[in-house]
């Protein structure tokens, strides 16, 4: 399992030029692998290497191996490009500029020692302290250090640093719980649990209110706060995904289960269709985020997550497998008479894929009443 720490340094004047100067120096020498990309095609790491290297240790004052990660750096960056389908075949490779990039590190270039970190700089290694939190160490001794990265945010300094440990061991003989995930509703688990969207929605729709008031202003003033709440609703509804995630492991640990069944929604997006404010409102809907905080979360207390179709799950009914009606956050079954939650029907139907569904009471004692004739005359 992969998680990253991320630590803020306690940094010094003297430190600060230094980094600030490293930083400076490996965005230049991204930005001159830039064209290089462009004209050949090219973000394979060890052919980028055998064309640009050379030129990077003559024009730039990196060391070798700052070199070797300022290359690794663009290349990441480029094949993130291509498989969110922004580089085309037929279409010039497009221009990313890397003025404020962060500097990867690895081993060679970084080393732990106790609450310090020793980094490589311009004019040799310095030693910065650590400022490790309870959740911070946690990570790092849970596992082994790998590659990090220095950033430099809001006037401080971070250094996000990836751990590598072990999974715990899964239960493939355990319970499935099903997880739907939705825009109304966050997510809602076949256990019973439904959790809701409305104030996260109600923040997203200000933030979008305000930043288009602002933007239609124009003024310095205006400008100067769109610097101060940006990214501002990316953190809340990061936050926000964070404790539903959370509460989902631990429901799921709860109820014992072994195996976590999402819905496989790639590419939903180009599926979407509506008006611009609809488009609009489900295109900031940060559903993959959830479903990958749910799926480490679960993977650090050794419960397996799988991503199946969610062709019909939201249409079929969990207790007799035919197709029902929805209607908003109702599920009507005309042919068993089952009447549930949507969500909560949709997560019981992932869960009945993957094996034996987790349900907070037996479908058994639900009335057939969908199959009852409407001639049958009822005495009082």
């Amino acid at each position: 399992m992969i998680r990253t720490a991320s630590i803020r340094l306690n940094i010094m004047p003297i430190q600060a030029a230094a980094l600030f100067a490293v930083r400076a120096a490996y965005a230049d020498a991204c930005n001159r692998l830039v064209p290089v990309v462009r004209e050949n095609r090219l973000w394979n790491r060890v052919a980028l290497h055998q064309r640009a290297y050379t030129m990077l240790r003559e024009t730039t004052p990196l060391g070798s191996q700052m070199c070797c990660n300022a290359i690794y750096s663009v290349c990441k960056a480029y094949k993130a490009q291509m498989e969110r389908g922004r580089i085309r075949k037929d279409d010039m490779v497009p221009v990313i500029r890397f003025n404020r990039a962060s500097v990867h590190y690895d081993k060679r270039t970084y080393s732990l020692k106790g609450d310090t970190v020793s980094l490589n700089t311009l004019n040799g290694r310095i030693v910065v302290p650590m400022i490790l939190g309870d959740h911070q160490r946690r990570i790092v001794g849970s596992g082994k250090p790998k590659e990090a990265e220095l950033v430099f945010c809001r006037g401080k300094w971070f250094f996000n640093l990836v751990v590598e440990s072990g999974d715990k061991k899964q239960d493939a003989s355990g319970l499935v719980m099903g997880v739907d995930v939705g825009e109304n509703n966050l997510a809602a688990t076949s256990t019973g649990k439904v959790f809701g969207g409305e104030q996260l929605r109600d923040w997203r729709d200000r933030h979008l209110a305000l930043r288009r008031r602002l933007q239609s202003n124009g003024s310095q003033s205006a400008k100067q706060t769109l610097r101060q709440v940006s990214g501002k609703e990316a953190r809340r509804v990061k936050h926000v995904n964070h404790e539903t995630s959370k509460a989902i492991v631990a429901e799921a640990m709860k109820a014992g289960v072994a195996k976590i069944l999402m819905e496989d929604l790639t590419h939903i997006r180009d599926r979407i269709k509506g008006g611009k404010r609809v488009r609009g409102r489900l295109h900031r809907w940060a559903f993959r985020q959830l479903q990958t905080f749910v799926e480490y979360k679960a993977k650090a207390e050794g419960i397996e997550v799988e991503y199946v179709s969610p062709a019909y799950t939201s249409q079929t009914c969990s207790c007799c497998g035919e197709l029902g009606k929805r209607a908003k956050h109702r599920f009507v079954c005309e042919h068993c008479g089952l009447r549930a939650h949507s969500d909560l029907n949709a997560s019981r139907n992932l869960a009945r894929i993957g094996g034996t569904a987790v349900l907070p009471m037996a479908a058994v004692n639900t009335p057939d009443v969908g199959n009852m004739s409407r001639n049958v005359h009822v005495s009082p």
